[in-house]
């Protein structure tokens, strides 16, 4: 080998060795650099458009750095945890933390359309002389929630008869008197039949026996109200839920059957009013921000994600104080309006907005039905279901 080629050897070299992540110090091996990690770990949000929202979950993505990226049962038990933050008669508002946005949403489509409540299906009308259709009234009494727990109730196919064990019966009969005011007829008007239905069938048979007893639509052999879970009525969750409104010598007599479903079959059954959930906002402070920078900085937030603190000699200097209620407005990374004297230059950054990927900000909020702590843990039972399904269809 000639001296010029072991020259251009050398320096082959020393430019692999230049750009060789091997030999920086910063990153050590089984470690990502800073960028990669924030691109992993991170969704930046940017004034037009986020950046690095997809997930990366290949194995190997980061084998050359020693480091591995799969999934693994045991990380996931140490890592995921949930946090509650707030609970109501009403809603819930926890933290899922270590999981992934598809497992998330997993249980917010088992709270909208898998878990079972109880919901009135039919209808039968006797006398409406209101102004408000037979259908449209079955609609309305179909989406008041009832406070009942379904497990106490079978499912009702299309086959099965009535019974005390997969129907609760209701009574709906208002009448405005003739020479009265209009009247608003709420919910609080539908009273439980725990003995089924009152309602006779027609006889259309011409050779029926006349002697024959009354049959009614829906007689129950043991009354409901010999249950010691049903000590109270059944009832509608809210008593003010308007459903029609009468004039003078108008009626409106029926009965309503509720029975056992889901939200896949219609959004009656449906025990959420609201499920949705959202990543963890986290807003970075680029450098430090003081004075009156602060002051702007501050007012720009309508939400107040900032505050103001005192550093001593009159100095006051902007902080992150509340960086959870964030709606990624993106007001406080606008670009600052150009100077009088600059009008070429735009100040720097001051913030950068992110998400966090594997923590999320789950909300749900219950129709009444069912408590909202009830309601996730039961989500949580139904996808344990479903797993348990696929194991054994694998196996």
């Amino acid at each position: 080998m000639t001296d010029d080629e072991v020259k251009l050897e050398e320096e082959r070299k020393e430019k692999k060795k230049e750009f060789s992540i091997w030999d920086l110090p910063d990153v050590p091996m089984g470690k990502l650099p800073p960028h990669l990690e924030l691109q992993r770990t991170r969704v930046v949000c940017n004034i037009d458009a986020p950046l690095h929202t997809d997930n990366i979950i290949y194995s190997g993505a980061y084998a050359s750095m020693g480091v591995d990226n799969s999934l693994r049962l045991d990380n996931f038990c140490n890592n995921f945890r949930v946090e509650v933050i707030r609970i109501t008669e009403e809603d819930i508002e926890f933290d899922m933390i270590g999981i992934d946005a598809a497992i998330a949403n997993a249980f917010r489509r088992i709270l909208i359309a898998e878990l079972p409540t109880m919901a009135i299906e039919k209808v039968l009308i006797a006398n409406n002389t209101s102004v408000i259709q037979d259908e449209v009234l079955a609609h309305r009494l179909g989406l008041i929630p009832i406070k009942v727990d379904p497990k106490l109730f079978d499912d009702m196919s299309e086959n099965d008869q009535p019974n005390e064990k997969n129907t609760i019966v209701f009574k709906f009969h208002v009448r405005c008197e003739r020479g009265s005011g209009r009247i608003r007829v709420k919910s609080n008007e539908l009273k439980w039949l725990p003995n089924g239905s009152e309602l006779v069938k027609e006889q259309n048979n011409a050779n029926s026996d006349p002697n024959s007893k009354p049959v009614t639509y829906t007689s129950f052999s043991c009354g409901q109200d010999s249950w010691p879970e049903l000590t109270k009525s059944p009832i509608c969750v809210e008593d003010d839920i308007l459903i029609a409104v009468l004039g003078p010598g108008q009626e409106i007599e029926l009965e309503a059957h509720a029975v056992k479903g889901v939200g896949r079959t219609h959004a009656k059954w449906s025990p959420v009013a609201t499920a949705w959930y959202r990543m963890l906002p986290e807003v970075v402070l680029l450098k430090e921000v003081e004075g009156e920078m602060a002051d702007i900085l501050k007012a720009k937030c309508p939400v107040g994600v900032f505050d103001i603190e005192d550093i001593g000699n009159g100095k006051k200097r902007a902080t992150v104080a509340n960086p959870r209620v964030c709606t990624l407005c993106r007001e406080c990374i606008r670009e600052e309006e150009k100077s009088d004297k600059k009008s070429d230059e735009t100040s720097e950054p001051l913030v950068e907005l992110r998400r966090v990927k594997d923590r999320f900000i789950f909300t749900i909020e219950s129709t009444g039905a069912l408590p909202p702590e009830m309601l996730f843990t039961e989500a949580v039972k139904i996808l344990e279901g479903k797993c348990e399904r696929v194991i054994q269809e694998l196996s």
